[in-house]
C-alpha cells in the first residue's frame, strides 16, 4: 500500500513540474487534470491511475473537458482551451472553454431561438450564448469514484419572447469495458478503451405547456476534441432516394463544403477534422443513425459517439439555422463542426473539430420530463485491432477511412 501510494506521489509531482513546460507538445490526461485543477474545481472519474479516467468540471455545467483509456500518462482526448480557464473572467457572446462533451440547448437559430433576443439580426454581433449554457454552475447532488451527477434551475426567453423554466439534471458515469461490450456489441479484445455515458433530462418546472407555435427546445450535446491534419469524421446514413428521406447532408451552416473535405459514399459520409475550415454538416431524422465517429490516424484514436435515438416516427428536430425559418422543426439530429478562421486572415476559436447529437424537440407539458443519453467511446490499440473495430461500428476499414478525404 506504501509503495503504491509513493508510486502515485511521485508520479503526480512530475505530472506537475512538466505542466509548465508542456505548452510545446501536447499534455497527457495527468498534465490536463493538473492545468484544470489549478484554475477550477474538477472531479475525476476512475480510481486507477493508470486506467480508463474522465475529467468532469461542475462550473462549466458539468463538462467532461477530457479523459483518457491509458491512465494519467496516456493519450488526452478532449480540446481544452487554456487561455480562458487560466484567466478566470467571463467574455461576452460564449466561452470557450473547449471540452470534449457538453450540455447546450437549442435552437441556436430561427424565430424560436434561444441565443437571439427578439428582433436581433441573425448575425455574430447579436448572438448570445444564454448564461446557463455558459457561466452557470452545475450543483453535484451526488458523487461516487465512477460518477457525478448535477443539477439546475433556470429560465429562458427565445427570440418570440416565450419564457421557459425548467430543470436540469445531468449525470456523468465511467463504464467498464464490459459494459462497452455489451452496449456496442463488438469485442475489445486488444483494444485500450474509455466509455463514458451521459444522462441529460430536462423537465418544464412553469405552469405552461410547452409547443410548437410558441417554440420548444431541444438538448443538444457538443464535444470538442482535438483537430490533426488525419483526423477524418465518419457518420454511417441511411441510404434511400432524396424523395422518400431528403438530402443525405446539410452542408449549408457556414456555406456549402468543399468537395474535397466532404466525401459521401455508400451509406457513409467522410468529413475534415482538420482544424483548418470552418465548416458544418448535419444530418436529419430520415438520415441519422444513432451513432456516429471518428479516427485521428496520426495520435491513433479511434472515436465512437452513440445516443438515445427515438423511432423512425421522431420527425420534429429544431432548426438552428441563422435565418427565419420556414420549418423550424426540421432540423439535424447529428452534427459535426471542423473549427478555421471565419474570415480570411481570422484567428479561428480553437482549431478543434466537434462530433454533436440533439434530442427530438421538447413539446413538454407543466411537470413533464424527457432525457437524452449519449455515449462516448475513445479507442487505441493496434491497426489491425482499431480496423476490426472500426468495420463492425462504422462499416468501413481505417484504409477507407484514411483514403476517403485524399
Amino acid at each position: 500500500m506504501r509503495n503504491s501510494w509513493l508510486k502515485w506521489f511521485i508520479l503526480w509531482e512530475v505530472l506537475l513540474v512538466a505542466v509548465s513546460s508542456a505548452h510545446a507538445e501536447e499534455r497527457c490526461f495527468g498534465q490536463d487534470v493538473a492545468f484544470l485543477a489549478k484554475h477550477v474545481k474538477t472531479v475525476v472519474l476512475g480510481a486507477d491511475a493508470e486506467g480508463p479516467r474522465v475529467a468532469v468540471v461542475p462550473a462549466y455545467q458539468g463538462r467532461v473537458m477530457t479523459s483518457t483509456a491509458t491512465g494519467d500518462a496516456g493519450t488526452s482526448y478532449g480540446w481544452i482551451n487554456d487561455g480562458p480557464i487560466a484567466s478566470g473572467q467571463a467574455v461576452p457572446q460564449i466561452n470557450v472553454y473547449g471540452g470534449e462533451e457538453r450540455f447546450w440547448l437549442g435552437p441556436e437559430g430561427g424565430q424560436f431561438s434561444i441565443f437571439f433576443k427578439a428582433g436581433a439580426k441573425f448575425d455574430f454581433a447579436e448572438w448570445q450564448t444564454p448564461a446557463v449554457i455558459d457561466t452557470e454552475p452545475f450543483a453535484i447532488v451526488s458523487q461516487t469514484a465512477g460518477q457525478v451527477a448535477f443539477r439546475h434551475e433556470a429560465e429562458l426567453v427565445n427570440y418570440s419572447e416565450t419564457k421557459f423554466s425548467m430543470r436540469i439534471e445531468r449525470t456523468v458515469e465511467l463504464l467498464s469495458t464490459e459494459q462497452a461490450e455489451q452496449a456496442l456489441g463488438v469485442s475489445l479484445d486488444g483494444v485500450q478503451a474509455v466509455a463514458y455515458q451521459s444522462r441529460n433530462r430536462l423537465t418544464n418546472v412553469g405552469q405552461q405547456d410547452w409547443n410548437k407555435q410558441t417554440g420548444l427546445l431541444s438538448i443538444w450535446m457538443l464535444g470538442m476534441y482535438k483537430h490533426g491534419p488525419e483526423t477524418t469524421v465518419v457518420i454511417p446514413f441511411h441510404p434511400g432516394d432524396e424523395a422518400t428521406r431528403g438530402p443525405v447532408v446539410n452542408d449549408q451552416y457556414f456555406g456549402k463544403v468543399p468537395a474535397d473535405r466532404l466525401v459521401t459514399g455508400d451509406g457513409v459520409l467522410f468529413f475534415s477534422g482538420d482544424g483548418q475550415y470552418r465548416s458544418k454538416i448535419g444530418l436529419s431524422p430520415r438520415r441519422a443513425k444513432p451513432l456516429c465517429g471518428s479516427y485521428d490516424a496520426k495520435r491513433n484514436v479511434l472515436t465512437i459517439v452513440t445516443y438515445n435515438q427515438p423511432g423512425p416516427e421522431v420527425v420534429d428536430y429544431v432548426n438552428s439555422m441563422w435565418e427565419h425559418q420556414e420549418q423550424p422543426y426540421a432540423g439535424d439530429v447529428v452534427n459535426a463542426y471542423n473549427d478555421g478562421p471565419a474570415t480570411p486572415g481570422a484567428k479561428p476559436l480553437g482549431p478543434f473539430y466537434e462530433l454533436e447529437t440533439s434530442s427530438p424537440a421538447l413539446a413538454l407539458t407543466a411537470g413533464q420530463s424527457q432525457e437524452h443519453t449519449q455515449t462516448t467511446y475513445h479507442f487505441e490499440g493496434s491497426s489491425e485491432a482499431l480496423d476490426r473495430v472500426a468495420q463492425k461500428l462504422l462499416t468501413v476499414s481505417l484504409a477507407q477511412i484514411e483514403g476517403a478525404l485524399q
